[in-house]
């Protein structure tokens, strides 16, 4: 565990993550258990307390104390992708939190911009676009795990359809234009992964999945239409 930077004198150890699922399913949801069991400090803890939460019931003081609490990359990056990003407060959060001083508290807004990538689905284009100017704008913070958030930020968003990865490629090369050496690092790495042939597929993927559940959700309303009309 510290070889990966995670503290270990509030660890016990020896507790995979797949034990901590198991421990959660059982549990969840339970906003109170969950505020209780980050409490501990103990970090196995806190990761069950991320897995049992409810996000309806996670309030702005509840955010914002816990991404302060934080002290190694996978508690930030579970609190944001597993929970804070499924949470009505999460845009405004990114927003106070993508200028922060504190290093996890800043990388906090990317995982969350990462973790909306990958989990909303409904989302549209124009949602993720907000999020370009935050990217370029912090991209000189030199320390490891912010850069690592925004690069990871910036290859999310560009890998949720054709649109978007256009956008996330000209915003790769505005961030390679600003020269500083954090600049370079996440965009040089962004626009590698975003011009491979893997990426080209995820694109063409999630394009698709996008399309076949607009459809889905279509034939839905159509359905509840009918229905009501029917009713009438």
């Amino acid at each position: 565990m510290a070889r990966f930077g995670i503290r270990t004198d509030r660890a016990l150890g020896g507790i995979g993550l797949p034990r901590m699922r198991a421990i959660a399913k059982r549990l969840r949801p339970d906003h109170e258990l969950a505020l209780a069991l980050w409490d501990t400090g103990v970090h196995e803890a806190r990761h069950v307390a991320i897995m049992t939460d409810d996000p309806a019931s996670v309030t702005v003081e509840q955010m914002d104390g816990w991404v302060g609490d934080v002290e190694s990359w996978d508690l930030c990056d579970g609190c944001c992708t597993a929970l804070f990003d499924r949470s009505p407060h999460a845009v405004g959060r990114i927003h106070a939190w993508a200028g922060a001083e504190t290093e996890f508290v800043k990388r906090s807004a990317f995982a969350t911009i990462a973790g909306l990538a990958w989990h909303d689905l409904d989302a549209e284009d124009a949602f993720f676009g907000q999020f370009f100017p935050l990217i370029e704008r912090e991209a000189w913070d030199e320390r490891k795990y912010v850069w690592k958030g925004v690069n990871w930020a910036l290859r999310q968003v560009g890998k949720r359809g054709h649109t978007l990865h256009a956008e996330a490629v000209a915003c790769a090369e505005r961030v390679l234009a600003q020269d500083t050496r954090s600049a370079r690092w996440i965009a040089k790495d962004a626009l590698r992964e975003l011009r491979s042939p893997e990426t080209a597929a995820i694109v063409e993927r999630s394009e698709a999945r996008r399309a076949a559940r607009r459809e889905r959700l279509e034939r839905r309303r159509e359905r509840a239409a009918a229905a009501a009309a029917k009713g009438r």
